[in-house]
């Protein structure tokens, strides 16, 4: 049978919303929208940008949502996402870059398929992050454990031998907008946070990831000073970390989480 592919892309236009959060990071953010207007001419796209001095991004299909300064990585993923209509959205790192192989279309239709799904992970640059996360009940008082396994997997999707299920994702995925609004992304996490908003998920969210839709990552540019400038942002100190497990604990009431 043939498919139409004009009906196909207009289906992706009305379904998913591209989403996407930048901080000091134009020049990258400028390639990443021009790579999907490749591909997805009409494709809308949600933009949280917390620069320090905002440059205004304009085009068709285009929102830029400003933030105060330097709120962070979740207050803007929570932005961002707050801010979509549409049954899906596509989240991506401002530094990536659409090739021939970010299939939108792949990804609903795995979500369609298997409408239990909430999240569903691609690869970035060969990249298949996954991991998977496991709960063992303590006492009341004291609380459980949380145990984060790198590349801890399940079982394989029914009909897609190449997605399986997981707990947590790479940062390229199509999930319902609707089930991630109703857990949310911590805005308390502004610098070292991802695998938490799985956590916070876990026992709300379905999630698997496939490996025949990938997104590449653009190479390392920029001077000296942006780049020093975005580091002492991107790597903060270890109090960071500190704050980061210490609000698991008291939030999601645990007495350790263990990674491996």
């Amino acid at each position: 049978m043939r498919v139409n592919k004009s009906r196909t892309v207009n289906n992706i236009n009305s379904h998913v919303t591209i989403a996407t959060k930048t901080f000091l990071r134009y020049p990258q953010l400028k390639l990443l929208l021009s790579s999907i207007r490749r591909f997805y001419s009409n494709i809308e796209v949600i933009i949280a940008d917390d620069s320090f001095e905002p440059e205004h991004i304009t085009g068709e299909h285009i929102r830029q949502y400003l933030m105060p300064p330097a709120q962070g990585w979740f207050a803007g993923r929570n932005l961002a996402v707050s801010q979509v209509t549409t049954k899906y959205f596509l989240w991506v790192d401002d530094d990536f870059l659409f090739t021939e192989n970010t299939k939108i279309e792949k990804l609903v239709e795995v979500m369609e398929a298997v409408p239990e799904l909430d999240v569903l992970g691609g690869t970035v640059q060969g990249n298949q992050f996954y991991f998977s996360l496991l709960y063992e009940e303590g006492e009341e008082m004291e609380g459980g454990c949380l145990y984060r396994k790198s590349q801890g997997k399940f079982q394989s999707l029914s009909g897609y031998p190449r997605c399986f299920l997981a707990s947590g994702v790479v940062n390229f995925f199509l999930a319902r907008t609707d089930a991630v609004q109703r857990v949310g992304f911590d805005p308390k996490l502004q610098r070292v946070a991802h695998s938490e908003f799985f956590m916070d998920g876990l026992g709300s969210l379905l999630v698997a990831t496939c490996d025949h839709v990938s997104i590449d990552h653009q190479p390392k540019t920029g001077n000296d000073k942006d780049k020093a400038h975005y580091a002492r942002f991107r790597h903060p100190g270890n109090s960071d970390m500190e704050f980061k497990l210490q609000l698991h604990f008291f939030k999601n009431h645990l007495k350790c989480v263990r990674y491996g």
